[in-house]
């Protein structure tokens, strides 16, 4: 079994928190709030989807709930004002909230359909209640070489593929997730971002980090291990004249309205 670990913040930047950061910029932009309103980010990290929020929605209030202590750090150290909560039990009252949103929270939580309920309970009468996840079955190319090549050594690793084990990540499963809690006008927005990674150490240095499932399968390996699993990814992924690697990966959002 191999143990998803979430505490080291600068790990988590340099693995995918700086994508999702791109992700954060097109899905703030798609929910097109209003300024002046309240704004609550359940799993909120590192702070990326935050630090968006409070970059262009001109929030009149932006609050982070987060169960990872070393998470919060890095977030308050960023400026965000949070607490530490678990998001099927939000610490808060309800109504508070004009947006309630999630950036890639939503597949660790034990129990995603009481966190959705949580979201809707927190959030005010006509207010928004959103989230995003990564599509691992359609369009995250970078973790999809790894846990192909993975597989190939390792036969047992195919099992812990975030394709496979995380059924969320797809758009009529969140339409029925947000239905399901009460919510209404629900649509959904495909997001797609560039990866471009300077050289394969770029790619291949954050799976040390141990934040994350295929992390967390990387220091599970022996050395021989480890070092044939990196050097087929080096073989296998499509690396430009100049040595960078161009990927792609994609993210489903979901927005609904109590």
């Amino acid at each position: 079994m191999v143990r998803t670990v979430w505490e080291s913040g600068n790990a988590y930047e340099a693995y995918v928190g700086r994508w999702s950061r791109r992700v954060a910029e097109a899905f703030v932009s798609w929910l097109d709030v209003p300024p002046d309103r309240r704004w609550l980010d359940v799993g909120c990290g590192t702070g990326a989807l935050s630090a968006r929020i409070a970059g262009t929605a001109q929030p009149a209030r932006l609050v982070g709930v987060d169960r990872s202590t070393g998470f919060l750090a890095s977030a308050r150290a960023g400026g965000l004002r949070c607490c530490a909560g678990d998001a099927a039990a939000l610490p808060l009252a309800g109504g508070g909230f004009d947006a309630v949103v999630s950036g890639l929270a939503l597949n660790f939580v034990n129990r995603p359909e009481v966190a959705v309920r949580e979201f809707a309970r927190v959030a005010a009468p006509g207010g928004v209640v959103a989230a995003y996840v990564w599509d691992y079955a359609g369009g995250m190319e970078m973790m999809g070489h790894f846990w192909s090549a993975a597989a190939e050594l390792d036969p047992a690793a195919a099992e812990l593929a975030e394709s496979l084990r995380f059924d969320l990540c797809r758009d009529d499963a969140l339409t029925e997730l947000w239905s399901a809690a009460g919510l209404h006008a629900v649509s959904t927005h495909r997001i797609v971002i560039p990866t471009v990674f300077a050289d394969f150490d770029d790619y291949w240095e954050p799976f040390l980090g141990g934040q994350g499932p295929a992390p967390g399968y990387v220091a599970t390996r022996t050395g021989p291990d480890r070092e044939a699993l990196r050097e087929l990814l080096r073989c296998r992924l499509p690396a430009r004249t100049d040595g960078s690697i161009a990927l792609t990966a994609a993210a489903w959002a979901v927005r609904g309205t109590r």
